[in-house]
């Protein structure tokens, strides 16, 4: 049998893609919508004190394309915080007005392909180059790109009947191309084997959208990618502050 790989675990994630049913939130007075709103508005600068002291991090994005409207990106350090979360935005008011169309839930991680380089000899969640990749600083970037994928169990292309040292390689190999985006693409990897239908979830932020093109692309070429990539669904959109949000379902 061959080792298994080994991953470090940070914050845990929920991806909650929703879209607006414009036609019921249409029917409602200004008045109603504004009621509903200020609800919303609580909640949310609710959670900006859990990310203020650390403890977690969410953000907005409005979706291009039929897929949903926004996502809600959150990261928090137990299930049960996410579920209760979840839960807490499907009992205000405006969740009335909102269809769920997809969710994706995983946890950051850090395989030992690369964690051992990064720590060295010191305890891994001590080291503050992992604890910045496990607990990470959602940067306030215009756009994000979400995909669930998988490594490819297939004939002479198993992933999993590789050894060791050769998935070390490629995934070394893999990940100097997403260095030379460094400052361009934020990546935040979450490991979903067991917990949703993918093996992970790969979530991007960057500036330029184009940059999701460009390294995607990229990566394609890559052996990694080239003979055991599966890809889901792609998602892109464009970052909800706070103070937009109200103008997002402004009518």
């Amino acid at each position: 049998m061959n080792e298994a790989v080994k991953t470090l675990d940070g914050w845990y994630c929920l991806h909650d893609f929703r879209s607006v049913d414009w036609t019921s939130w249409r029917e409602l007075s200004e008045a109603e919508r504004s009621r509903i709103l200020t609800e919303f508005s609580k909640f949310l600068s609710e959670l900006e004190l859990t990310k203020n002291i650390g403890e977690g991090e969410q953000t907005f994005y409005s979706i291009v394309g039929q897929k949903a409207d926004f996502v809600f990106f959150l990261l928090r350090p137990t299930l049960e915080d996410i579920n209760a979360i979840e839960n807490r935005l499907n009992k205000l008011e405006i969740a009335d007005f909102l269809i769920p169309t997809y969710s994706y839930v995983s946890v950051v991680e850090l395989s030992n392909y690369l964690a051992a380089h990064m720590a060295g000899d010191e305890d891994p969640y001590e080291n503050k180059h992992v604890r910045a990749r496990l607990y990470p600083e959602l940067p306030p970037k215009k756009h994000i790109c979400f995909y669930p994928m998988n490594k490819k169990r297939e004939g002479n292309d198993n992933w999993y009947m590789l050894d060791m040292e050769e998935r070390r390689r490629m995934i070394r190999d893999h990940g100097s191309i997403g260095r030379t985006y460094a400052g361009k693409v934020n990546q935040i990897i979450g490991g979903s084997i067991g917990l949703d239908d993918y093996e992970w979830g790969v979530t991007l932020f960057a500036d330029d959208a184009l940059d999701f093109k460009r390294i995607v692309t990229e990566m394609r070429f890559d052996e990694t990618s080239a003979r055991f990539g599966e890809f889901g669904a792609f998602f892109v959109g464009n970052l909800l502050s706070l103070e937009e949000i109200e103008a997002f379902f402004k009518i």
